[in-house]
C-alpha cells in the first residue's frame, strides 16, 4: 500500500508540471494568425510614447489631436499633431526643434515649454518618431 502511494505521488510530480506548462505555437502556424498580430514596436518608439505621455499628453491629448486635459484652458489650442497636412509639411528636424526650443522659440505659441534641457537627444528623437506614428489616414 505504501509503495502504491509513493508511485502515485511520483507520477503526479511528473505529470502535473508538464500539464501546467504553456505550449507555444509552432513557427509555421497559419498566416492568418501572424497577420492578426501587430508588428513589434521598436524601443525608440516605446521611449517616445512614454516621454509623450509624461510631458505632452496633458495638452496634446492621447492621440495627439490637441484635446488634452489642459487644452480647454489654452488659447491658442494645442496643435493637432495627427493632422496629415501638418505631418506632411513638417520635417523631423522642425518637430525636434519645436520640442527642444518650445513654441515661443520657433515662432509658435509661447505656451508650449522648451524641453531641450529636460530631455536627452534620444528622447527628443523618440518623441518625433512617436508623433509620426500618430498620423491619421486622410479622410478620417
Amino acid at each position: 500500500m505504501n509503495a502504491r502511494r509513493i508511485a502515485f505521488a511520483a507520477m503526479i510530480l511528473v505529470v502535473l508540471p508538464s500539464a501546467c506548462v504553456r505550449r507555444s505555437r509552432p513557427a509555421n502556424s497559419s498566416s492568418a494568425s501572424a497577420a492578426a498580430s501587430p508588428a513589434p514596436v521598436s524601443y525608440d518608439l516605446r521611449l517616445g510614447r512614454g516621454v509623450f505621455q509624461h510631458y505632452c499628453l496633458i495638452c496634446h491629448g492621447e492621440s495627439g489631436t490637441g484635446d488634452g486635459f489642459n487644452a480647454f484652458n489654452l488659447d491658442p489650442k494645442p496643435r493637432d499633431l495627427s493632422d496629415p497636412a501638418f505631418q506632411k509639411k513638417t520635417s523631423d528636424a522642425d518637430l525636434a526643434d519645436a520640442i527642444r526650443r518650445g513654441g515661443g522659440g520657433v515662432g509658435l505659441s509661447p505656451l508650449m515649454p522648451p524641453w531641450g534641457k529636460t530631455l536627452s537627444p534620444r528622447q527628443v528623437d523618440g518623441v518625433v518618431l512617436y508623433i509620426r506614428s500618430l498620423r491619421q489616414k486622410p479622410g478620417i
